[in-house]
């Protein structure tokens, strides 16, 4: 009897104190106050154990049109705090107290470490501010030439399987960004031709698929744990691969850098980098070395979603297809002239277009903060300190109150006369306030240049349409299927 009560007696008493903690500890006085899912000491815990990425998908969608504005989630003893308000997004996001990133970041940490993305306090603000001349005017002209190479291999590929009846456009576009991130970030041409390039971009795809394992199940969270199972031995030895290319771009870069780097026409952002080291000392190896990193994951799959997302609508909308490349007709002309940094400011048409898409399709769909000290929303509920505060961008940019006919694929949205009649926080693809997208100007020209390459050379037909999508839990908003259109050559 007593071997049978040894192990039982503790698991009593861990959930007995979960359901004290939810139900009468500050936090939890003030959580119950709001309407929300879940079951009694487990909370939501029980729809991630199946596994099923979209149906996971769908419970955040179904929770939103159910509880919005403000509702809660409880995972055992972990409080999270919904908002899809923007009075109550703008508290957050607005506020200097609440800049550290929510657990949901922490399955990062092995690849990144500490940089811009995951880093908090004054890390943060000294890496954002070796950080933002890499996003100067200056710099993204220098930028474009490399976005305009990057098209014109992309073009070439597509242009060999325009007889194709439909292509798969997520390997080739991934393709492209992780080819335009390389050369930004790091100076160097990811040849493929190369096996030391091909295991670095497999590392970056498998380590990806592992944090997405992670995400889905938050008893995995703790690194430690996560490090004993096959899963996380695997993951440890791809973020060595990961760190050894990285840290050896670092070492070949920092031999030339003194008497490049005055000289060169086209600057990385580790060139930069390396100039705050030198100069005040103020990062050292391991923490360029996070930043490069950092900008790699943070810049190829955000905006190859995007640019598969834009791709698929403008192929389903033959007008708005047509407009988009007339107006890049009428500004770079209808020829195989690469459009300059000024010439892509001035496609205004094109980027509402963009924008669009990023209000239907946000690359990222979910923020996430640790609340710091105690928040009064909008509608006078209390988010105590010590919970998290999550923000469902795919949803708020969705909300009918916000954007009538929100389906609707309608660029006008994005006039001037229009943005002015709605709140600054009810549209936020690139996060806002304080920790908002460092590279939103890099990532809209990217997809601008992109753009001029492929619609001055196909015509897109729809293959996909819309409601043909279907999406699963990802750390992008990630399709389960392929994303397919057709791409006829012009003449």
């Amino acid at each position: 009897m007593l071997a049978v009560l040894v192990p039982v007696v503790p698991f009593i008493l861990i959930i007995g104190v979960i359901w004290w903690y939810q139900n009468f500890s500050r936090v939890g006085r003030h959580i119950n106050k709001l309407d929300g899912p879940g079951y009694p000491i487990v909370g939501v815990f029980l729809d991630y154990l199946s596994g099923d990425l979209e149906k996971v998908f769908q419970n955040d969608r179904d929770r939103c049109a159910k509880y919005s504005p403000i509702f809660k989630l409880w995972i055992f003893h972990k409080a999270t705090v919904i908002l899809q308000k923007p009075d109550d997004i703008e508290i957050i996001l607005s506020s200097t107290k609440h800049i550290k990133k929510s657990q949901i970041y922490d399955n990062l940490h092995m690849w990144l470490g500490t940089g811009l993305l995951t880093s908090d306090g004054d890390k943060w603000k000294s890496r954002r501010k070796i950080l933002t001349p890499a996003f100067h005017f200056a710099i993204l002209k220098g930028f474009v030439d490399v976005f305009n190479e990057a098209t014109e291999s992309l073009v070439k590929d597509l242009t060999e399987r325009a007889h194709e009846d439909y292509i798969d456009v997520v390997p080739p576009i991934t393709q492209f960004t992780v080819q335009s991130m390389a050369e930004t970030s790091m100076g160097t041409s990811l040849d493929l031709t190369q096996q030391i390039n091909r295991n670095y971009k497999k590392a970056i795809l498998d380590f990806t698929e592992i944090a997405l394992y992670r995400l889905t199940k938050p008893w995995l969270y703790d690194e430690n744990l996560f490090k004993l199972i096959p899963s996380g031995k695997q993951a440890t030895k791809i973020v060595n691969t990961l760190h050894e290319f990285t840290r050896n771009i670092i070492h070949e870069r920092k031999k030339s850098f003194k008497s490049s780097y005055t000289t060169q026409k086209r600057l990385a952002m580790l060139d930069l980098l390396l100039k705050a080291q030198e100069t005040d000392g103020a990062i050292d190896d391991e923490g360029i070395r996070e930043e490069v990193d950092t900008f790699m994951f943070e810049g190829h799959d955000t905006t190859a979603v995007a640019i598969c997302h834009i791709l698929m609508l403008l192929a389903n909308h033959k007008n708005v297809q047509d407009e988009v490349r007339q107006e890049i007709f009428d500004i770079i002309g209808d020829n195989s002239q690469p459009p300059s940094y000024s010439d892509l400011q001035e496609l205004a048409y094109t980027e509402r277009c963009i924008k669009e898409c990023l209000r239907l399709y946000p690359s990222v769909t979910l923020i996430g903060r640790d609340i710091n000290e105690d928040v009064q929303t909008s509608t006078g509920y209390i988010i105590p300190k010590g919970t998290m505060a999550h923000i469902f961008i795919y949803d708020l940019h969705r909300n009918p109150d916000l954007y009538p006919d929100p389906l609707k694929f309608d660029p006008d949205r994005f006039l001037p006369e229009n943005i002015q009649k709605r709140h600054p926080f009810a549209y936020i693809p690139f996060s806002a306030g304080s920790r908002n997208c460092i590279g939103q100007r890099f990532a809209m020209l990217e997809l601008k240049a992109l753009l001029c390459g492929i619609l001055r050379k196909f015509n897109l037909e729809a293959v996909d349409r819309p409601e043909d999508i279907v999406f699963q839990a990802d750390l992008v908003l990630r399709s389960k299927n392929p994303i397919r259109v057709k791409f006829i050559t012009r003449n």
